[in-house]
């Protein structure tokens, strides 16, 4: 693994701007983060705010970043929050990247992990948390919900499972399962059904609601008349 073939896994086909970093945590785990771009320009997910995301979603905490260039949207921001040792460097790290993709076991019991992913949650704002298992055709990927001291830069459990996705170079998705602890129903935000739109536009969304049931929802029907343009693509 490269720069050059990181930077690759980027989606970004609004600006044309592949961006890409990796984080270290304490414990010496690489995590990396790319830009994942949406159609709705202001809910683009930066590369340094993937990274971080990612990292604080597997339970670690983020103490370096190794980036190529200069430019990296969002990052004093995450430099500051985490006191991060920033290496700008050609290379990446000779360690391996953590692979988020897990592979599918027949006895995996989907309620019962989005359940245990919950005491993942970092969410000392609303402690309200949220998991996500995003499926593909042989595996899924775990997201819970992320948040820091500026609301804005956190993510939600949905995103994150699909920042882990776009690093790993995922594209292709079966469907999305979400369960929240409490509420009355799971239901993902309104950003979060752009981003999802952006990727499962004709895919199965399930809920999984605090109170034990569940719906299924096609994600169309979730974002009726949701925004989308061709000539916006370069």
């Amino acid at each position: 693994m490269n720069w050059s073939s990181l930077n690759d896994r980027a989606y970004a086909p609004y600006s044309g701007k592949s961006k890409a970093c990796v984080v270290e945590s304490r414990s010496g785990k690489l995590f990396a983060g790319v830009r994942t771009e949406n159609i709705s320009y202001p809910i683009t997910i930066p590369a340094v705010q993937a990274a971080c995301a990612i990292c604080l979603s597997e339970k670690e905490i983020p103490a370096k970043l190794y980036l190529e260039g200069d430019e990296l949207d969002q990052l004093h921001f995450w430099k500051k929050e985490f006191q991060l040792e920033i290496i700008k460097t050609d290379s990446l790290p000779e360690s391996p990247l953590e692979d988020p993709h897990k592979k599918w076991n027949a006895d995996l019991d989907i309620t019962a992990r989005l359940k245990e992913l919950l005491d993942q949650a970092v969410i000392p704002n609303s402690d309200f948390p949220v998991s996500a298992l995003l499926f593909t055709s042989d595996g899924y990927l775990e997201g819970v919900n992320i948040e820091v001291s500026d609301w804005t830069k956190g993510l939600c459990a949905e995103r994150v499972a699909l920042s882990k996705a776009i690093a790993a170079g995922v594209r292709e998705f079966t469907r999305l399962e979400i369960h929240t602890k409490k509420g009355e129903i799971s239901s993902p935000c309104g950003a979060c059904r752009q981003v999802i739109t952006e990727f499962l536009p004709y895919n199965d969304i399930i809920l999984h609601h605090a109170d034990g049931t569940s719906s299924e929802h096609l994600t169309l029907d979730l974002l009726p008349f949701n925004f989308k343009s061709s000539s916006l693509k370069k």
